[in-house]
C-alpha cells in the first residue's frame, strides 16, 4: 500500500450501494467505522427501525476492514488506492452484510466438496443531460446490436471504461452494444465466487464515474425506459471439484451435464419465486421481469434457450456453466450470487428432480405455470413463504431486507396511489433509483 497515499474503502450495503471512507495510507489498515443503521436507510434517507440496524438501541459501528494484498489500483488517480471492505460488528462478521452472506454460500459449498466459479454479466444504457435537469437515453441512432466503435460509441466513453478498467487491473473480457439505442453490455471474466463478486461491485461504481467525467451517466437500473429493451445482470456460475475440474460436466451424459448441474438446475427451479424478491429488488425490477420477454420471468431453464430463467450455454467442459438470467443492475451483486449460490445447492443437498428443459418458443409457449412476482411486495411475501432460502441466504439478512423493502414499498404506493400496470415506468421510480442504480 506504500505506492498509495489514500485508499478507499468501500462495501455494499442492503441496497447494494457502495458506501465507505477515504482514509490516509497509514490509518488505512486499522479499519473504519461506520454506524450501523445505514442498514435501515432508505433511498429518500428515510430509517425504519429494521431488524439487525440498530436504530432503536443507540445505533453502533460496523468496522470496515480489508486485505491490504487486496487494495488495487483506483481509477480516480495514481495515488488512491481501492479495495472491498469486510464489516464485523462487535468482533464477529456483520451477518445483514451481503459480503458475509456469499462468503457463507461460498464455505456451505465447500463443505460439500465444491468452490464456486462465477462470472457476471451487466447491461446498462448510457444516459445524457435532457436540458431541463433530467437524464435521456445517448444519442447514438447508429448503433445496433452487438455493434462496436464509434457507431455505438460516438465520443470514445466506451473505450476510455474500457482501458480504465484494464489499466486498475479488472479482468473486463468484452463490451459491446446491446439490443437497444444506448445500451451497452459490460462481461466480466470468471473467476473464485468472492473475487468475482468484488470485482464487479467495483467495476460497476469505475464504469458509472468515468461516464460521470464525460458529462453523461451510466445506468443498470432494470427498466428506466418504455417501450425498450430492459437491462439485466447475468450471473453464470460453476463448480469445481478437489481435482480442479469442471463438475457440471459429464462426458457420458446425453446432454453432457452432471447430476450435480442438475440439482442445481432443481434447486433453481424450486426456488425461483423466493429468489426473485433477492434479484430483483425494486418496484422498477418488475417492469422488465415480465412474460414473453428475454429475461428470468418464468421457474424454468433451457438449453442455450435465452428465454428461461436458467440457461444452459451450448458449451462443455471447462465452460460447462449455469446462466441465471433473473436479476437487474439494481441488484447488491454479493446478495444476487449467495442467492443463486444457496437456491442451487438447496436442490442438491434436498435431492430435488429436475423438471424438463424449456424447448418451446418461450414467448407464446412455455412449460410451467410458476412465474416472478406482478410487483415488489408480493415478490417479499414469496420470500416470506421460502424460509429454507431465507435460513440458507441468512434470516437477519432476509428479514432486514424485508424490512427495508417494504417501507420502499409503502413509499412508492403513498406517492403513487396503486401500484401501476407493469409495462409503465413512473416518475417516482426514476427520481427513486436512477440516481443511484
Amino acid at each position: 500500500m506504500s505506492d498509495y497515499d489514500r485508499i478507499r474503502v468501500l462495501w455494499p450495503d442492503h441496497l447494494g450501494l457502495a458506501r465507505g471512507k477515504y482514509l490516509p495510507v497509514h490509518l488505512a489498515e486499522q479499519g473504519t467505522g461506520h454506524c450501523i443503521t445505514t442498514f435501515a436507510l432508505g433511498y429518500d434517507r428515510s430509517l425504519i427501525p429494521a431488524p439487525g440496524a440498530y436504530l432503536l438501541e443507540g445505533l453502533p459501528d460496523v468496522v470496515a476492514s480489508f486485505n491490504p494484498d487486496e487494495v488495487r489500483p483506483s481509477w480516480e488517480d495514481d495515488a488512491t488506492g481501492v479495495v472491498v471492505g469486510h464489516l464485523d460488528f462487535r468482533g464477529k462478521p456483520y451477518t445483514v452484510s451481503a459480503r458475509h452472506a456469499l462468503q457463507q454460500a461460498i464455505a456451505a459449498w465447500g463443505e460439500l466438496g465444491y468452490s464456486p466459479k462465477v462470472g457476471i454479466e451487466f447491461e446498462a444504457y448510457v444516459l445524457q443531460p435532457d436540458g431541463e435537469g433530467g437524464w435521456e437515453r445517448w444519442d447514438t441512432p447508429r448503433s445496433f446490436v452487438y455493434g462496436t466503435g464509434r457507431s455505438a460509441d460516438p465520443t470514445g466513453l466506451i473505450d476510455d471504461i474500457t482501458r480504465t478498467a484494464w489499466r486498475c487491473g479488472f479482468p473486463l473480457e468484452s463490451i459491446n452494444a446491446e439490443y437497444d439505442e444506448s445500451q451497452f453490455e459490460l462481461t466480466l471474466e470468471y473467476d473464485d465466487a468472492l473475487k468475482a463478486a468484488d470485482e464487479a461491485f467495483l467495476f460497476r461504481v469505475l464504469a458509472r464515474e468515468v461516464a460521470l467525467s464525460h458529462g453523461l451517466d451510466l445506468t443498470f437500473l432494470g427498466k428506466p425506459f418504455v417501450g425498450v429493451a430492459g437491462s439485466g445482470v447475468h450471473v453464470n456460475f460453476s463448480l469445481v471439484d478437489a481435482d480442479g475440474q469442471n463438475a457440471f460436466n459429464d462426458t457420458t451424459a446425453d446432454d453432457g451435464l452432471s447430476a450435480l448441474a442438475k440439482g442445481c438446475l432443481a434447486g433453481l427451479v424450486a426456488h425461483h419465486q423466493g429468489l426473485v424478491a433477492l434479484c430483483a429488488p425494486t418496484v422498477n425490477a418488475y417492469r422488465r421481469l415480465q412474460p414473453a420477454e428475454l429475461n428470468g420471468y418464468w421457474a424454468n431453464w433451457g438449453h442455450d434457450h435465452r428465454c428461461a430463467a436458467n440457461r444452459m450455454p451450448e458449451a462443455r467442459g471447462a465452460a460447462t456453466r449455469i446462466e441465471n438470467r433473473v436479476g437487474d443492475g439494481a441488484v447488491n451483486i454479493h446478495l444476487g450470487v449467495a442467492t443463486i449460490l444457496q437456491a442451487a445447492r438447496l436442490g442438491v443437498v434436498n435431492e430435488l428432480e429436475c423438471p424438463d428443459p424449456l424447448t418451446a418458443d418461450g414467448f407464446e409457449e412455455v412449460n410451467t405455470d410458476v412465474g416472478a412476482a406482478p410487483s415488489l411486495a408480493a415478490a417479499l411475501v414469496h420470500l416470506m413463504a421460502d424460509p429454507l432460502l431465507m435460513a440458507a441466504v441468512g434470516d437477519e439478512l432476509c428479514q432486514n431486507f424485508i424490512a427495508n423493502k417494504q417501507a420502499e414499498w409503502e413509499r412508492y404506493i403513498a406517492a403513487v396511489g396503486e401500484d401501476v400496470p407493469g409495462g409503465e415506468v413512473t416518475q417516482w421510480e426514476l427520481d427513486e433509483y436512477l440516481m443511484y442504480h
